[in-house]
C-alpha cells in the first residue's frame, strides 16, 4: 500500500518542531500582556458593578503597567549582541518589574474584588487568554512559515485521532470525578491544610448566568475555544519545544504540571495533572493535536452536561 505523498512531509514537520526559542518567548510574554490587561479590565468592571463606577487613577496606572508590560516582548524582538545583552536584559527586566507594581497599585486603588466573578469577566478571562492564544499561535506558526494542519499534524489520520479522543475523555471523565472528589475531601479534613476549597470560578459563573445566551456563550467557549487555544500552547508548542531542547521527561511533566497550576484551583489540580499527561501521550500516539483536542473538549463538555442535569435536579 503507498503511503499519502504528504505523509512523509507531516510526519518530517512533527517530528522536528523547529520552534525558535526566540518566538517562543515572545509569545508566552505576549499572551502574558494579554492575560495581565484582561485581569485589570475584568476587575475594572467587577468594581464598576459593585460600586458604581472606577476612578482615573486605575485607568491610568493601568494605562502605565500594560505600556511597560506590552514593551517587553518589543524589546526582546530587537537583535540581542554580546555587547547590548546586558543593557537590553536590564531594559526588558525594568520595564517587566514596573508594569507589575503599577498593575498592583492599579488593584489596590480599584479596591477589594467581589465574590466570584460574572459573566461579562468570565468572557474576558476567555478572550484575554485562550482567545489570545489562538491569534498569537497563528503569528508564531506564519513566522516559522508552517500552516497549522503540518504544525500540529491536523491531516494525520484524523478519524483516528478523534476517535482515540472520544475513548480518552469517556474513560477518563470517571477517573477524574473520583480524584476530584478525593481531592477535595483531603482537602477539607486533613488538619493544618493551608488551602481553601472553593467551587472553580468557570463552573460558578455558569451556575449564576440567569441569561441562557450567556450560558450558551460561556459553554461554546468551554467546550470549542478553550480546548483549542490551551492544547495548541501546551502540547502544540511548549511540549515538543522543550522535548526538543533535550528535556523529554521535564517535558512531560513540566508541561502537564504547568497545565494543571494556571487554572489555580487545588480541588481539581491532580485530576488536571493526570489529564494533561493523558492528553500528552496522545499526541505522542497519534502525532495528531486532534487527538488531545477532542478528548479536552469532550471532557469539558462531559462536565457541563453534568453541572446543568445537577441544576435540573436541585430546581
Amino acid at each position: 500500500m503507498q503511503s499519502h505523498p504528504g505523509s512523509k512531509q507531516i510526519a518530517k514537520v512533527l517530528s522536528s518542531k523547529p520552534w525558535k526559542t526566540e518566538a517562543v518567548v515572545r509569545l508566552l510574554l505576549g499572551l502574558f500582556v494579554c492575560f495581565f490587561a484582561g485581569s485589570l479590565l475584568a476587575n475594572a468592571l467587577g468594581s464598576a458593578t459593585l460600586r458604581g463606577g472606577v476612578g482615573w487613577g486605575f485607568f491610568l496606572l493601568s494605562a502605565g503597567a500594560i505600556g511597560f508590560v506590552g514593551a517587553t516582548p518589543l524589546l526582546i524582538r530587537r537583535p540581542w549582541t554580546p555587547e547590548n545583552f546586558t543593557r537590553r536584559f536590564a531594559a526588558v527586566w525594568l520595564c517587566f518589574c514596573a508594569g507589575l507594581l503599577l498593575g498592583g497599585w492599579a488593584m489596590k486603588v480599584v479596591g477589594p474584588k467581589p465574590a466570584g466573578i460574572s459573566p461579562g469577566q468570565m468572557l474576558i478571562g476567555l478572550l484575554s487568554f485562550q482567545g489570545a492564544a489562538l491569534i498569537l499561535v497563528s503569528r508564531f506558526l506564519r513566522e516559522h512559515q508552517v500552516r497549522g494542519a503540518e504544525a500540529f499534524g491536523f491531516p494525520n489520520r484524523w478519524l483516528q485521532a478523534v476517535l482515540f479522543g472520544v475513548i480518552a475523555a469517556c474513560f477518563f471523565y470517571p477517573v477524574g470525578l473520583a480524584l476530584q472528589t478525593t481531592s477535595a475531601y483531603l482537602i477539607e479534613h486533613l488538619p493544618h491544610l493551608p488551602i481553601k476549597l472553593h467551587e472553580q470560578q468557570a463552573v460558578q459563573t455558569l451556575r449564576t448566568a440567569a441569561s441562557p445566551a450567556a450560558r450558551l456563550t460561556l459553554g461554546a467557549g468551554t467546550i470549542l475555544v478553550v480546548p483549542a487555544a490551551e492544547e495548541m500552547l501546551f502540547r502544540g508548542i511548549l511540549y515538543p519545544w522543550i522535548k526538543q531542547a533535550g528535556f523529554p521527561r521535564l517535558a512531560f511533566w513540566g508541561t502537564s504540571l504547568l497545565f494543571a497550576v494556571v487554572h489555580m484551583n487545588a480541588a481539581i489540580f491532580v485530576p488536571l495533572l493526570v489529564l494533561a499527561l493523558i492528553l500528552t501521550a496522545l499526541y505522542e500516539k497519534t502525532n495528531n493535536l486532534l487527538a488531545p483536542i477532542t478528548a479536552h473538549a469532550l471532557f469539558n463538555a462531559l462536565n457541563l452536561v453534568e453541572l446543568y442535569l445537577l441544576e435540573k435536579q436541585m430546581d
